[in-house]
């Protein structure tokens, strides 16, 4: 069964807070992450039958107002999402690199998405704010062809939200560097 996520970033933590537990009272979701990132963000990602996660996140828009910086819906994420915002991804191989910086975390993770449906990329990890001055990033591997389709379909995905930092394609990345990245 395809699942959908929710995800939304507000810029103080107390209202972040107040958020994340109307959105659960709102809707039947379960809550993925529900934290302070840097500086001084939080967000709340959820995750449950589409429906839900609309609902959920609508009121979570709605209580939030002003203090809302940016939100998605993704109503049939990639598997892959969940194990590398996590840090559980069971990447084997390094091949070819490629990175998405992002200045917003909802729109990496859109970017994220966006680029494992594009090719036949392993994302090797999602980092959502936290001790990288509110950034995000995304790091993929695969065959060069692959790792440069996924990039490009991510940086679509989000270049007109003006979030991109930057994003880079490695085709032959260092023996030690690769060892590090699993």
């Amino acid at each position: 069964m395809l699942r959908a996520i929710g995800l939304i970033e507000l810029n103080s933590i107390a209202k972040g807070i107040e958020v994340a537990d109307n959105m659960l009272k709102t809707a039947n979701v379960e809550v993925v992450i529900s934290t302070a990132t840097c500086p001084g963000k939080y967000i709340t990602l959820v995750h449950g039958d589409v429906s839900a996660v609309e609902n959920s996140i609508k009121s979570g828009k709605y209580l939030g107002g002003e203090f809302v910086i940016d939100d998605l819906i993704i109503p049939n994420v990639d598997e892959q999402i969940f194990p590398a915002i996590a840090g559980t991804s069971n990447t084997n191989q390094i091949q070819a690199i490629g990175v998405i910086e992002s200045f917003a975390i909802a729109s990496l993770i859109v970017a994220a998405d966006a680029s494992v449906k594009a090719a036949g990329v392993e994302l090797v990890e999602i980092r959502l704010g936290s001790g990288i001055g509110g950034k995000s990033y995304v790091i993929m591997t695969g065959d060069v062809s692959d790792v440069s389709a996924s990039v490009e379909a991510g940086v679509n995905a989000i270049k007109e939200t003006g979030n991109i930092v930057n994003h880079i394609v490695i085709p032959s990345p260092h023996p030690n560097f690769r060892k590090m990245l699993i």
